[in-house]
C-alpha cells in the first residue's frame, strides 16, 4: 500500500470514529461568516422575566395596605394550606429598631400577630430591659408569615417564598437597627449559613442597615443558660443603637 492510499484510509478511520481533525483551507476560515449573537430563542428567553421575578418587582413597589391585602391571600408556598391566618408584623411603621424572627406559632397563627405566646412574653421582657416597648419605635416581624406545621424551621423554599415580603417591609420601615432573632432569620437577613453563637457580639449590615445576631426567645425558653447570652446581646443592640443616633 503506497503512502497515499495509507493515509486516505487513516482519515477514513479517523472520521468514523469522530475523530477527524476539521481542517480548512486559510481562505475558508477567513471567507466564513462569524456571529456573536445568541440564537433567537435564547436571546428571548434571557429577556423575558421569571414569574419569580414579576412577583418580587410587584411586591417591591407595594404600600402598606397592598402588602397586607398581598400576605393574606398568598399562596406562594404550601405553609398557606394549613394556616389560620397570615401574620405580617406588628408595631411602629417608623421605627428605629426591627426584631426579625422564624415564624407564626399558634397562638400567633390565631390571633394575627407576632410573638404573642410564651417566647412573645419573653420577647417583651427583653424589650423592657433595654427601655423598648412594644409597638413604641420597635416593629416586629418574622421570616415567613404562615405558621410551619408543629412550630418546624421553614424550608429554604418556603423562606424564599416569604423574602419578597420581609424585603419590602424593611424598605418601608428604615429601620436603624435589625435584630435578628435565631439562625433562620440571620441566615435569611444576610443571605448565607450562619451559626448564632459565632455570629454574636459582632455588627453585620443588610442593604446598609447595621444587624445583630442573637438567639431567638423560644430558644432561651428551651435554653435557660443562654440567657446570660442573649442579655449581654441586648446590651450590645442599645450601645449599638446610640451610637446609631448621635
Amino acid at each position: 500500500m503506497n503512502p497515499d492510499e495509507m493515509s486516505r484510509r487513516r482519515s477514513g478511520i479517523l472520521r468514523e470514529m469522530g475523530l477527524a481533525p476539521l481542517w480548512k483551507l486559510r481562505s475558508e476560515v477567513q471567507s466564513a461568516p462569524v456571529s456573536l449573537a445568541q440564537p433567537k430563542s435564547s436571546a428571548v428567553e434571557t429577556s423575558l422575566p421569571t414569574a419569580v421575578d414579576q412577583r418580587a418587582g410587584a411586591i417591591a413597589a407595594m404600600g402598606w395596605e397592598e402588602l397586607r391585602a398581598s400576605v393574606a391571600a398568598c399562596r406562594a408556598c404550601e405553609l398557606c394550606q394549613a394556616r389560620k391566618q397570615a401574620v405580617l408584623g406588628v408595631g411602629d411603621l417608623s421605627p428605629d429598631w426591627l426584631f426579625v424572627g422564624e415564624g407564626p406559632g399558634a397562638e400567633e397563627d390565631q390571633r394575627g400577630e407576632p410573638f404573642v405566646g410564651q417566647a412573645g412574653k419573653l420577647l417583651d421582657a427583653m424589650l423592657a430591659a433595654i427601655g423598648l416597648q412594644r409597638g413604641r419605635n420597635v416593629y416586629i416581624a418574622n421570616t415567613v408569615k404562615c405558621r410551619p406545621p408543629a412550630n418546624r424551621t421553614p424550608t429554604p423554599a418556603e423562606t424564599a417564598a416569604c423574602w419578597p415580603y420581609l424585603e419590602r417591609q424593611i424598605a418601608l420601615l428604615k429601620p436603624k437597627l435589625i435584630v435578628a432573632l435565631g439562625k433562620p432569620a440571620a441566615q435569611t437577613l444576610l443571605q448565607k449559613e450562619v451559626k448564632v453563637g459565632e455570629a454574636r457580639g459582632r455588627l453585620f449590615e443588610h442593604n446598609g442597615i447595621p444587624l445583630i445576631v442573637t438567639y431567638h426567645p423560644a430558644y432561651l425558653l428551651r435554653t435557660l443558660q443562654d440567657k446570660a447570652k442573649a442579655w449581654e446581646d441586648l446590651c450590645f443592640a442599645r450601645a449599638s443603637m446610640r451610637k446609631l443616633q448621635v
